[in-house]
């Protein structure tokens, strides 16, 4: 782990493969997955879902405006505590349930227009198409739009990514100016680290990838490497460093010996 992963092809496959396995938890989900409620508090599983569905297509909009000047922020700095007040906190909890509302409003439209084609239909011809309702059908209905939105956010937000050089600068939410590759890292971290927050909250074991495990990792260590007495492997690092899972007083005092950063993840 004490390599520095900077190369834009690796945090790029990262972030494909983090969201792809995202993608098939969605197409297994029901809607009383997504009313579960999650440690994200007040967020059920749905609102949890769209932020991170937010959050993985912000590219799109950073990479369409004119690239910034001003000093560069990396990941780590993203993530500063400064960033992450009451207010900031506050809006993204709101973002998100607006976001969640707006697609199941979406959803369930969808629905309404799908059930009066097929009864049109069988007033027609006499019959329903396909033996049943359609739009009940097993991969529409696990999932919801959620799974959809998801999947065209990262895609879209990806090709946006590959369209451009690694080091092209793009401006965040927060005013810092980063390069792509840099602002691309943090994504990696809120699918990866909220996918443990939706593993949790659905009873299911961590799906995080290889791919985005090292990733998140090394920005966690800032490419340092921790003590041999904790005996971690990457999944539990992560766990514990972002707040998943309690450190004990003499793990807090292992890390603290090896002065990893202190980062400040909120939702």
């Amino acid at each position: 782990m004490g390599e520095r992963l900077g190369d834009a092809d690796l945090v790029r496959a990262a972030f494909r493969e983090e969201c792809l396995r995202l993608g098939e938890v969605l197409a297994t989900l029901d809607p009383k997955d997504l009313a579960r409620p999650t440690g994200c508090v007040p967020w059920t599983v749905a609102e949890l879902l769209a932020h991170v569905r937010t959050g993985a297509g912000r590219l799109i909009d950073m990479l369409a405006a004119p690239a910034p000047n001003g000093a560069l922020v990396d990941a780590a700095g993203y993530f500063g505590a400064a960033k992450f007040t009451t207010e900031v906190d506050a809006a993204r909890i709101e973002s998100a349930r607006a976001e969640s509302a707006r697609i199941e409003s979406a959803r369930i439209e969808a629905a309404r227009i799908e059930s009066a084609r097929i009864e049109a239909a069988r007033v027609g011809d006499g019959r329903v198409e396909g033996g049943g309702e359609r739009f009940g059908s097993e991969g529409t209905r696990r999932g919801g739009g959620l799974g959809e939105d998801f999947d065209r956010a990262w895609r879209a937000a990806l090709a946006a990514v590959e369209a451009n050089p690694p080091d092209r600068v793009v401006r965040t939410r927060h005013g810092d100016a980063m390069t792509v590759t840099e602002f691309l890292r943090t994504r990696v971290v809120e699918v990866g680290v909220h996918g443990l927050d939706l593993a949790a909250a659905l009873d299911r074991p961590p799906w995080l990838t290889t791919a985005a495990s090292r990733v998140i990792a090394d920005l966690l260590t800032a490419g340092r490497f921790l003590p041999a007495e904790l005996g971690w492997d990457r999944l539990t690092l992560i766990a514990k460093v972002t707040g998943r899972m309690p450190c004990s007083p003499a793990e807090q005092a292992a890390l603290a010996r090896v002065g990893l950063p202190l980062l400040a993840f909120g939702r």
